[in-house]
């Protein structure tokens, strides 16, 4: 048996109507903690959405963790400690440990702000890759 987990998380549009977070007191509607349905190892996966001029609420920081941020739709801002960036669609941003962060949907983002944040802690990665193999003698599986 083949060690891979397929869920749906559904469209951008549908984002909104998750609701969840790290424990009761933390959850919220427009998240998704991915991590807690699959069986993951090393990264953790969230999907976010705020409505225009929602707002996190709060800062924080991670002693551990780094953290990607990959914006997709929306307009909005992060704040990271001492500074303010604006992010939108293909905005990515990393968050090194000790770095006190916190988020919002632009007041007037014609629409819903969504993105993934990607966490991994551990051990550094390579710059390329060096546990992998490529297949050649394995055929393509595509019939089209």
């Amino acid at each position: 048996m083949s060690d891979f987990q397929v869920i749906e998380i559904g469209a951008l549009d549908e984002w909104r109507e998750h609701h969840g977070g790290f424990d009761a007191a933390r959850s919220r509607d427009g998240r998704r903690v991915v991590d807690h349905e699959l069986t993951m190892q090393f990264i953790g996966l969230t999907a976010n959405a705020l409505a225009p001029g929602e707002e996190a609420g709060y800062w924080h920081v991670h002693s551990r963790i780094e953290e990607l941020y990959v914006f997709l739709e929306g307009r909005g801002q992060m704040g990271l400690d001492d500074e303010v960036v604006e992010v939108g669609p293909g905005t990515v941003i990393r968050v090194g440990q000790g770095v006190a962060r916190t988020w919002r949907s632009h007041p007037g983002s014609a629409g819903e702000l969504r993105w993934l944040c990607i966490r991994a802690g551990g051990q550094e990665l390579p710059h390329l890759p060096d546990d992998s193999a490529r297949l050649p003698d394995r055929p393509l599986p595509w019939t089209d």
